[in-house]
């Protein structure tokens, strides 16, 4: 099924598209699905690779998550950036880029072990996805478009990636997710606005600028999605 304009198409419809860009792809098939923060990234991205999965009767895909590369708080509260944690330069944007090529060009067999983030500690956990026969990896995360000089390294990563998504969700629909999570992760109130207010929507409005250099701008819609 052809996937164009603005429509509606469930998740099995977007996986199907993966799996068709993926077939004879030489070597691993890499899919980045960038958007702001709070905007759902890692549920999209989970859905994706659950119905590839399905679909195949086998692991064929797995998640590749950006947030695994976040500084550890002691070498951001030795910084002096603990506070802005989640910018650009708050994250192994240069290791990133090594590991995802690493993983782009390592045959499927050989085990390359991916970095997570525990969001109940708030700490990256080395190791905490193996990527080995799987050929179709999924990466996501705010900052997989961004091409500007102030971010070198993260300019990067876009050459990597066969296939970009853009997740896009109204901004006050973002700041509520992000109130909830910051609450839920143990700030006060008060605290948790201040850091969506200063931190997170700043972060918001660099992302959107990314917005015009994916293949797909998506939106949630329903059980699916809306292509727009």
């Amino acid at each position: 099924m052809a996937i164009r304009g603005s429509v509606e198409t469930s998740l099995a419809e977007l996986a199907a598209r993966v799996r068709r860009r993926a077939e004879g792809h030489p070597g691993r098939f890499l899919l980045g699905i960038a958007g702001p923060p709070g905007a759902g990234k890692s549920t999209l991205a989970r859905g994706i690779r659950d119905e590839l999965n399905l679909a195949a009767g086998t692991a064929i895909a797995e998640i590749a998550p950006m947030d695994g590369f976040h500084l550890t708080n002691a070498q951001l509260r030795a910084a002096g950036i603990l506070d802005r944690k989640g910018e650009p330069d708050t994250f192994d944007a240069a290791g990133y880029v090594n590991l995802l090529r690493t993983v782009r060009d390592t045959a499927p067999g050989t085990t390359v072990p991916w970095p997570t983030y525990d969001r109940e500690i708030h700490e990256p956990v080395p190791g905490g996805v193996v990527f080995d026969r799987q050929t179709i990896v999924v990466t996501e995360g705010n900052y997989l478009l961004l091409d500007d000089r102030a971010h070198p390294d993260w300019s990067a990563v876009r050459p990597l990636l066969d296939e970009t998504w853009y997740l896009d969700v109204p901004r006050p629909i973002i700041e509520q997710r992000l109130l909830r999570r910051h609450i839920r992760g143990g700030r006060t109130p008060d605290a948790a606005k201040s850091k969506v207010a200063n931190s997170d929507l700043r972060n918001a409005a660099l992302v959107e600028a990314t917005r015009t250099r994916a293949d797909l701008v998506l939106r949630k819609a329903g059980r699916g999605y809306r292509i727009d």
